[in-house]
């Protein structure tokens, strides 16, 4: 590009833009950040701002658009939900010696995955950057995760696609990496980075990480055997540091995940149980929504967290199980969530500390936060549980630091350090003498003015104060003749004159002089402030970390005891056994009392073969059995009467029809795709939730798919299963395989209506009610009526009649060709046609007895 051409201030622009060609640069003018040419015409688009054109620059109209500085919070966050990354230019040289442009230069990158400003993130979610990184076979994944806004950094190294695609869906990264010279499958996100492939080279990911945490390996975090996962980690390190302009001191280890720690669910399985969120992409409905009474965003997050790891360490989740026992016998839900109400998120304040770019009230909400930690722990004194003895030994009260805040900083703080007023009176003598000195000039001012209306008789003579003049003294036009000499005009109004004396000259410079001394002196103390609290920071965040799970335990005590919920009990013994168990979400929206239903699996009932209507309750029995052992294993106590609950290494499901259009496939592929998953990986310690599995082909494909996984399932994965089915030739299986037992869903029929009763009985269904629930949905009743005598007849040409042997006929292949319809059908076709338009003509509810008698002889003369 020919900068030469442009004006310096566009020459500016553009190389500073040729620096950062991916992202939209927000370039400070005054009061303004501009976009120009191609930014300036995206930004329009995407904020639906206004397009301008302003001057010219090598000849040609600069097209530009802009948004205002004080504003710019909020256009960001749309542009980081819109998955846009913005680079920050601020001025840093001074406009009043500067020749030509003012020096300019980016601050910091923002992005999606990268935002700490509170007013850019979401306060119950995490934030997080994702990177990956695959052998070059494609069959192994190095995964790293980074929440900026906590510090919070971990690695996992997953074998196969699907593995990796699970902890996405965990993750759900605000921003992803990857190599450009790789394409991980299966995957697309709106805020994906290709970053170049030497960022991923080994030994340099290794010596970044290293150096980061002041080690000399990477072995005392367990991290020497994962080197595709160091590889991902050193990548998004070097990503962070770019976009913040900083070495991140807040990140001081790395935390290896492994994923037997933990009970596995797949992508499908978080989709379908809806934890966080729900099939339409929200939060209401979930399992999150009806748990989440947490009283900090900090504990919010972490609820959320565990929601998606729930352990499979029986002594962990015994320690969370007592602490929550401990709160509801001493009562003490209520009070510690007073206390926790409280509690400022500070997690994400200390970040801000460590990357210097905390405001006053954060300052203010990190101290007032630390203050109440004692009443805090006074409370969790009487809790006599290991885990609450150890929590409240992390909750330190870190004196250094509340004392250093206390000291330092007003109890009301504006929100920004730009125009003062932050720093305590006592602090520093400097600054009290500064603001001492101006505070006085109010005094001085009431003194001069009155000792100059006595000199010159002018009694409505004035001294005051603007930004653009300084100090003045007015008087009015009728006065002119009494001005002494020594005044000095400084500006002529219409009905008045300003003028300057000698010794308001002097004063005006001393006091402006003081002012502007005491404001560059209050913005040094706060960033020196800043400063002395970095090395109290590592336990600050052992504090946060403690106050959150503190959060979530009490908030289990009180949704506990609120909803009816008691303690389960995790036993070594296989099997899941649950008596009146309750689904957690439908219970609170259903406006009638819910039916709880018992379950039992063990070795003698490894499979359930579920029948009953549709609507009649089948995927709510499914998922609450899922929901209960999950919520069990993350420490929550659950809705049922009494949870037994052995070992579970896995919770799968497939349930629900939806295709994938996207990656061109049909509905009942992704059933089918499901469905290997689960046959691949399932064990005898999984709970498996199959549902209507082959509904998606035509019947007998169906039907034979249905029972070979069925079978699959009982003899070969052994897998603890509920396997809903319309098809009621899979309740025969229990007669040749001796763990599997039918169960139904009650209905009873009423007249021609169908009462579903909820309730879960042994044995199977004595037949599925479709034609039933279609009425219910409101379709016409003439339909129904044809498709009785459909079924009547197909039942019939099916199985034959009652008692007969007849085979069933044969399905036709691909490439059949249909057969010629025998003639007793093609009759009753033929007579169908020749009465369908006398029938659909008249409406029974409106037709009077002759005409209805009428109709009837019309109907006997055409048959």
């Amino acid at each position: 590009m020919d900068l030469a051409s442009h004006t310096p201030m566009m020459q500016q622009f553009l190389r500073i833009k040729a620096e950062h060609p991916d992202v939209l640069l927000f370039y400070r003018m005054g009061d303004f950040y501009e976009l120009f040419y191609e930014d300036a015409t995206r930004a329009a688009r995407l904020l639906d701002i206004t397009l301008t054109h302003r001057g010219q620059s090598a000849g040609k109209a600069i097209p530009m658009a802009g948004v205002p500085v004080h504003a710019a919070e909020n256009y960001l966050g749309r542009l980081m939900r819109l998955g846009e990354s913005v680079a920050i230019c601020e001025q840093i040289g001074d406009p009043a010696t500067s020749k030509g442009p003012v020096e300019r230069q980016v601050v910091r990158i923002v992005t999606p995955g990268t935002v700490t400003d509170e007013a850019l993130l979401d306060e119950r979610r995490d934030n997080l950057l994702v990177s990956v990184y695959a052998d070059p076979a494609g069959l192994h994944y190095g995964l790293a995760a980074l929440d900026l806004a906590s510090g919070r950094f971990f690695i996992e190294q997953l074998g196969g696609s699907e593995a990796l695609l699970a902890e996405l869906a965990r993750l759900q990264p605000a921003e992803y990496l990857q190599s450009e010279d790789q394409q991980i499958p299966g995957h697309e996100h709106p805020a994906l980075k290709r970053r170049l492939p030497w960022h991923y080279e080994l030994t340099a990911a290794r010596e970044l990480l290293c150096r980061q945490f002041g080690v000399h390996d990477l072995a005392g975090f367990g991290a020497q055997d994962l080197p595709l996962a160091v590889s991902a980690a050193g990548a998004l390190l070097l990503y962070a540091q770019e976009t913040q302009k900083s070495t991140l001191p807040h990140i001081d280890g790395l935390q290896v995940r492994r994923l037997e720690s933990g009970i596995t669910l797949d992508a499908a399985t978080r989709r379908n149980l809806e934890l966080t969120r729900n099939l339409a992409g929200g939060q209401d409905h979930t399992l999150y929504a009806v748990l989440d009474q947490t009283r900090s965003a900090m504990g919010s997050r972490l609820l959320a967290r565990w929601l998606h790891e729930p352990l499979r360490d029986k002594a962990m989740i015994s320690a969370r199980h007592d602490a929550v026992a401990t709160v509801i016998a001493q009562a003490a839900a209520a009070g510690l969530q007073t206390l926790l109400a409280g509690i400022a998120d500070i997690e994400r304040i200390l970040t801000r500390i460590a990357l210097g770019s905390a405001r006053p009230r954060d300052l203010a909400a990190l101290r007032d936060t630390l203050g109440a930690l004692p009443a805090l722990r006074n409370q969790l004194d009487p809790l006599q549980a290991d885990r609450w003895r150890a929590l409240a030994e992390d909750l330190s009260a870190n004196p250094v630091s509340f004392e250093l805040l206390t000291r330092a900083v007003i109890g009301q703080p504006p929100v920004l350090i730009r125009d003062g007023g932050v720093i305590a009176e006592g602090y520093d003598a400097e600054l009290d003498e500064l603001r001492q000195l101006s505070q006085n000039a109010d005094q001085f001012l009431l003194d001069l003015e009155q000792r100059e209306r006595e000199r010159t008789g002018i009694h409505n003579l004035k001294v005051a104060y603007n930004r653009v003049h300084g100090y003045y003294i007015e008087i009015g036009r009728q006065h002119a003749d009494s001005v002494p000499q020594d005044y000095q005009r400084r500006q002529t109004l219409k009905g008045a004159e300003r003028y300057i004396t000698p010794e308001l000259k002097s004063f005006e410079d001393k006091v402006l002089s003081a002012r502007e001394r005491a404001l560059a002196r209050e913005k040094q103390l706060y960033e020196d402030l800043l400063q002395g609290l970095q090395p109290e920071l590592p336990a600050l965040r052992q504090t946060a970390m403690a106050l959150a799970e503190i959060d979530v335990l009490v908030n289990f005590a009180e949704r506990a005891e609120a909803l009816n919920y008691t303690r389960p009990l995790l036993v070594h013994q296989p099997g899941i056994e649950l008596l009146e168990a309750r689904h957690p979400v439908v219970e609170r929206v259903l406006d009638e009392p819910f039916v709880p239903n018992d379950l039992r699996l063990n070795d003698e009932r490894r499979m359930l073969i579920v029948t009953g209507p549709n609507m009649g309750g089948k995927s709510t029995y499914m998922r609450q059995a899922a929901l209960v052992v999950l919520m069990a294993h993350i420490g929550s106590y659950v809705p049922a009467r009494q949870a037994h609950i052995g070992p579970i290494d896995r919770i799968f499901t497939r349930v629900g029809a939806s295709d994938d259009l996207a990656s061109g496939r049909s509905t009942f592929m992704v059933e089918m795709t499901e469905a290997a998953h689960i046959l691949h990986h399932a064990t005898e310690n999984s709970l498996v939730l199959m549902d209507e599995i082959g509904r998606g082909t035509s019947t007998f494909d169906g039907l034979s798919l249905a029972m070979a996984c069925a079978e699959y399932l009982a003899k070969t994965n052994r897998a603890l299963c509920l396997f809903a089915t319309h098809y009621f030739e899979l309740t025969s299986l229990p007669e040749a395989l001796p763990a599997v037992v039918n169960v139904h869903i009650d209905a009873v029929e009423h007249g021609e209506q169908l009462v579903f009763l909820h309730a879960v009985k042994e044995g199977p269904a004595n037949q599925s009610y479709g034609l039933h629930v279609a009425a219910l949905a409101g379709v016409p009743r003439a339909v129904i009526r044809r498709a009785r005598q459909h079924l009547q007849h197909l039942e019939a040409k099916a199985f034959g009649p009652a008692g007969s042997s007849q085979a069933p006929t044969p399905q036709l292949g691909l490439f059949d060709s249909p057969p010629a319809l025998d003639a007793e059908l093609q009759a009753e076709l033929e007579r169908w046609e020749r009465l369908r338009p006398l029938i659909d003509e008249f409406d029974p509810d409106q037709m009077t007895p002759r005409q209805a008698l009428e109709l009837w002889y019309q109907l006997k003369a055409l048959c």
